[in-house]
């Protein structure tokens, strides 16, 4: 079930439910998993893309082996807000997913995630070589934590 409103996602999810979030690429699916309160987001790992079902097939295991509840999906937006063909992947992505599951999916506009990611990978001073090994799932980790902060908001709103 894919929910284009962010709200009508977070509406979806149930209470004390773990999310994933990912960072969809052409060779990569950088993967994050938050905590069952959705406070923090933790970078997890980082698939290499080979084909839709072997790829679907480890997400999946991830999705049941941590008991995740919904699924959030970086969005590559353009800097100008428009959709490009890297969004119309992420969303073929999205409704292939979808096809296979009952977990929500929402969207989370993940322009800049990559290059926080790599500012505090900078930061933190971990190699280059290293920096290419987990830059696509800390990046997942910052789609998701925009995401938990932004679903927590709403929940405060809602009094």
């Amino acid at each position: 079930m894919i929910l284009d409103k962010f709200e009508a996602f977070a509406a979806a999810i149930p209470g004390y439910t773990a999310l994933a979030g990912l960072d969809f690429g052409d060779k990569t699916v950088g993967v994050a998993v938050s905590d069952r309160l959705g406070t923090v987001a933790t970078p997890l790992e980082t698939i290499r893309r080979k084909k839709f079902t072997l790829d679907a097939a480890r997400l999946f295991e991830i999705t049941s082996e941590r008991e995740i509840g919904g699924i959030v999906l970086g969005l590559p937006r353009n800097m100008d807000g428009s959709e490009g063909p890297r969004c119309q992947k992420t969303r073929a992505f999205a409704r292939n997913l979808s096809r296979l599951t009952d977990l929500p999916i929402g969207f989370w506009d993940e322009r800049l995630s990559t290059v926080a990611a790599e500012r505090a990978l900078l930061e933190a001073d971990t190699t280059r070589k290293r920096r290419a090994e987990v830059i696509d799932h800390v990046a997942a980790s910052y789609i998701l934590q925009g995401a938990l902060d932004r679903m927590r908001h709403l929940k405060m709103e809602q009094g």
